[in-house]
């Protein structure tokens, strides 16, 4: 369940940051009882931002089988063999 916290609760910087830490997900700020921003530790960012770019990578990647862009494993191993000299 997400944790959410009133915007005054930013001036408690100490227990914010272990919230931050401790949290396994973002921790959503309201503001006059409406949804105002999104905090997180910067190692939850970091991650969220490399599941983004894996994610994006194997969309990619799907759409170039949907479109036949695909190459022969064997055939494709042994080019970077000779390629490298393997």
């Amino acid at each position: 369940m997400p944790q959410i916290i009133p915007i005054r609760d930013l001036k408690k910087t100490n227990e914010l940051s272990r919230m931050c830490k401790n949290a396994t997900e973002p921790i959503y700020i309201t503001k006059n009882g409406y949804g105002d921003m999104v905090i997180m530790s910067i190692e939850m960012y970091e991650k969220k931002l490399y599941m983004l770019d894996a994610y994006a990578k194997l969309d990619e990647a799907e759409e170039q089988v949907r479109k036949g862009k695909v190459l022969d494993a064997g055939e494709s191993l042994k080019s970077v063999r000779k390629k490298y000299d393997l």
